[in-house]
């Protein structure tokens, strides 16, 4: 298993299916900088093209998982927002830029940011890199709008969801 960057050490992590979630100490400097949410994770025979390198797509469906992850590890259950509270989660907004290739059987390292954290909305920067930060495969700005599941229009963060997020991202920065 690959050993975790030197600013990621000494702090909280946990398995995940097959990969390791790390929660990174905040980042020092800038008045509102978030700490992230970092995951480990193989390259499987599923997220690949014929020619055995991630198929572009796969990076969104990765996206996914990361942020269903992060909210569950916030405290906050992906499943009873959804189901129980009917709180949507659309992405509004989604820019990728692709960078180098991951091939099959690739660990790599998924990391979340809150960029901007609004009534109904935030954004984030997502990245994808191989174990060195500097081997950036894939960089991603989302913004996702969290919407009644009924009326399918946006609506304040809910409350716990929003402090969850403010303690994990801005506390201590």
């Amino acid at each position: 298993m690959a050993t975790r960057p030197r600013q990621e050490r000494d702090v909280r992590s946990r398995d995940v299916q097959d990969g390791r979630h790390h929660r990174p100490r905040a980042s020092q400097g800038g008045s509102r900088v978030s700490r992230a949410f970092v995951v480990d994770r193989r390259i499987r025979f599923s997220d690949c093209d014929p020619a055995g390198i991630v198929f572009y797509p796969q990076y969104f469906v990765m996206l996914n998982g990361l942020v269903e992850d992060w909210i569950n590890e916030l405290g906050v259950s992906y499943h009873g927002l959804v189901v129980d509270r009917r709180v949507g989660l659309p992405t509004v907004h989604l820019m990728a830029d692709f960078k180098a290739v991951s091939r099959l059987g690739d660990r790599v390292r998924l990391r979340l940011e809150v960029v901007r954290l609004g009534r109904s909305s935030l954004t984030l920067a997502v990245s994808c890199t191989g174990q060195k930060p500097e081997d950036v495969r894939m960089t991603m700005a989302q913004v996702i709008v969290l919407t009644s599941l009924d009326t399918h229009r946006a609506i304040p963060i809910p409350a716990d969801l929003r402090v969850a997020i403010e303690q994990f991202a801005f506390q201590g920065t």
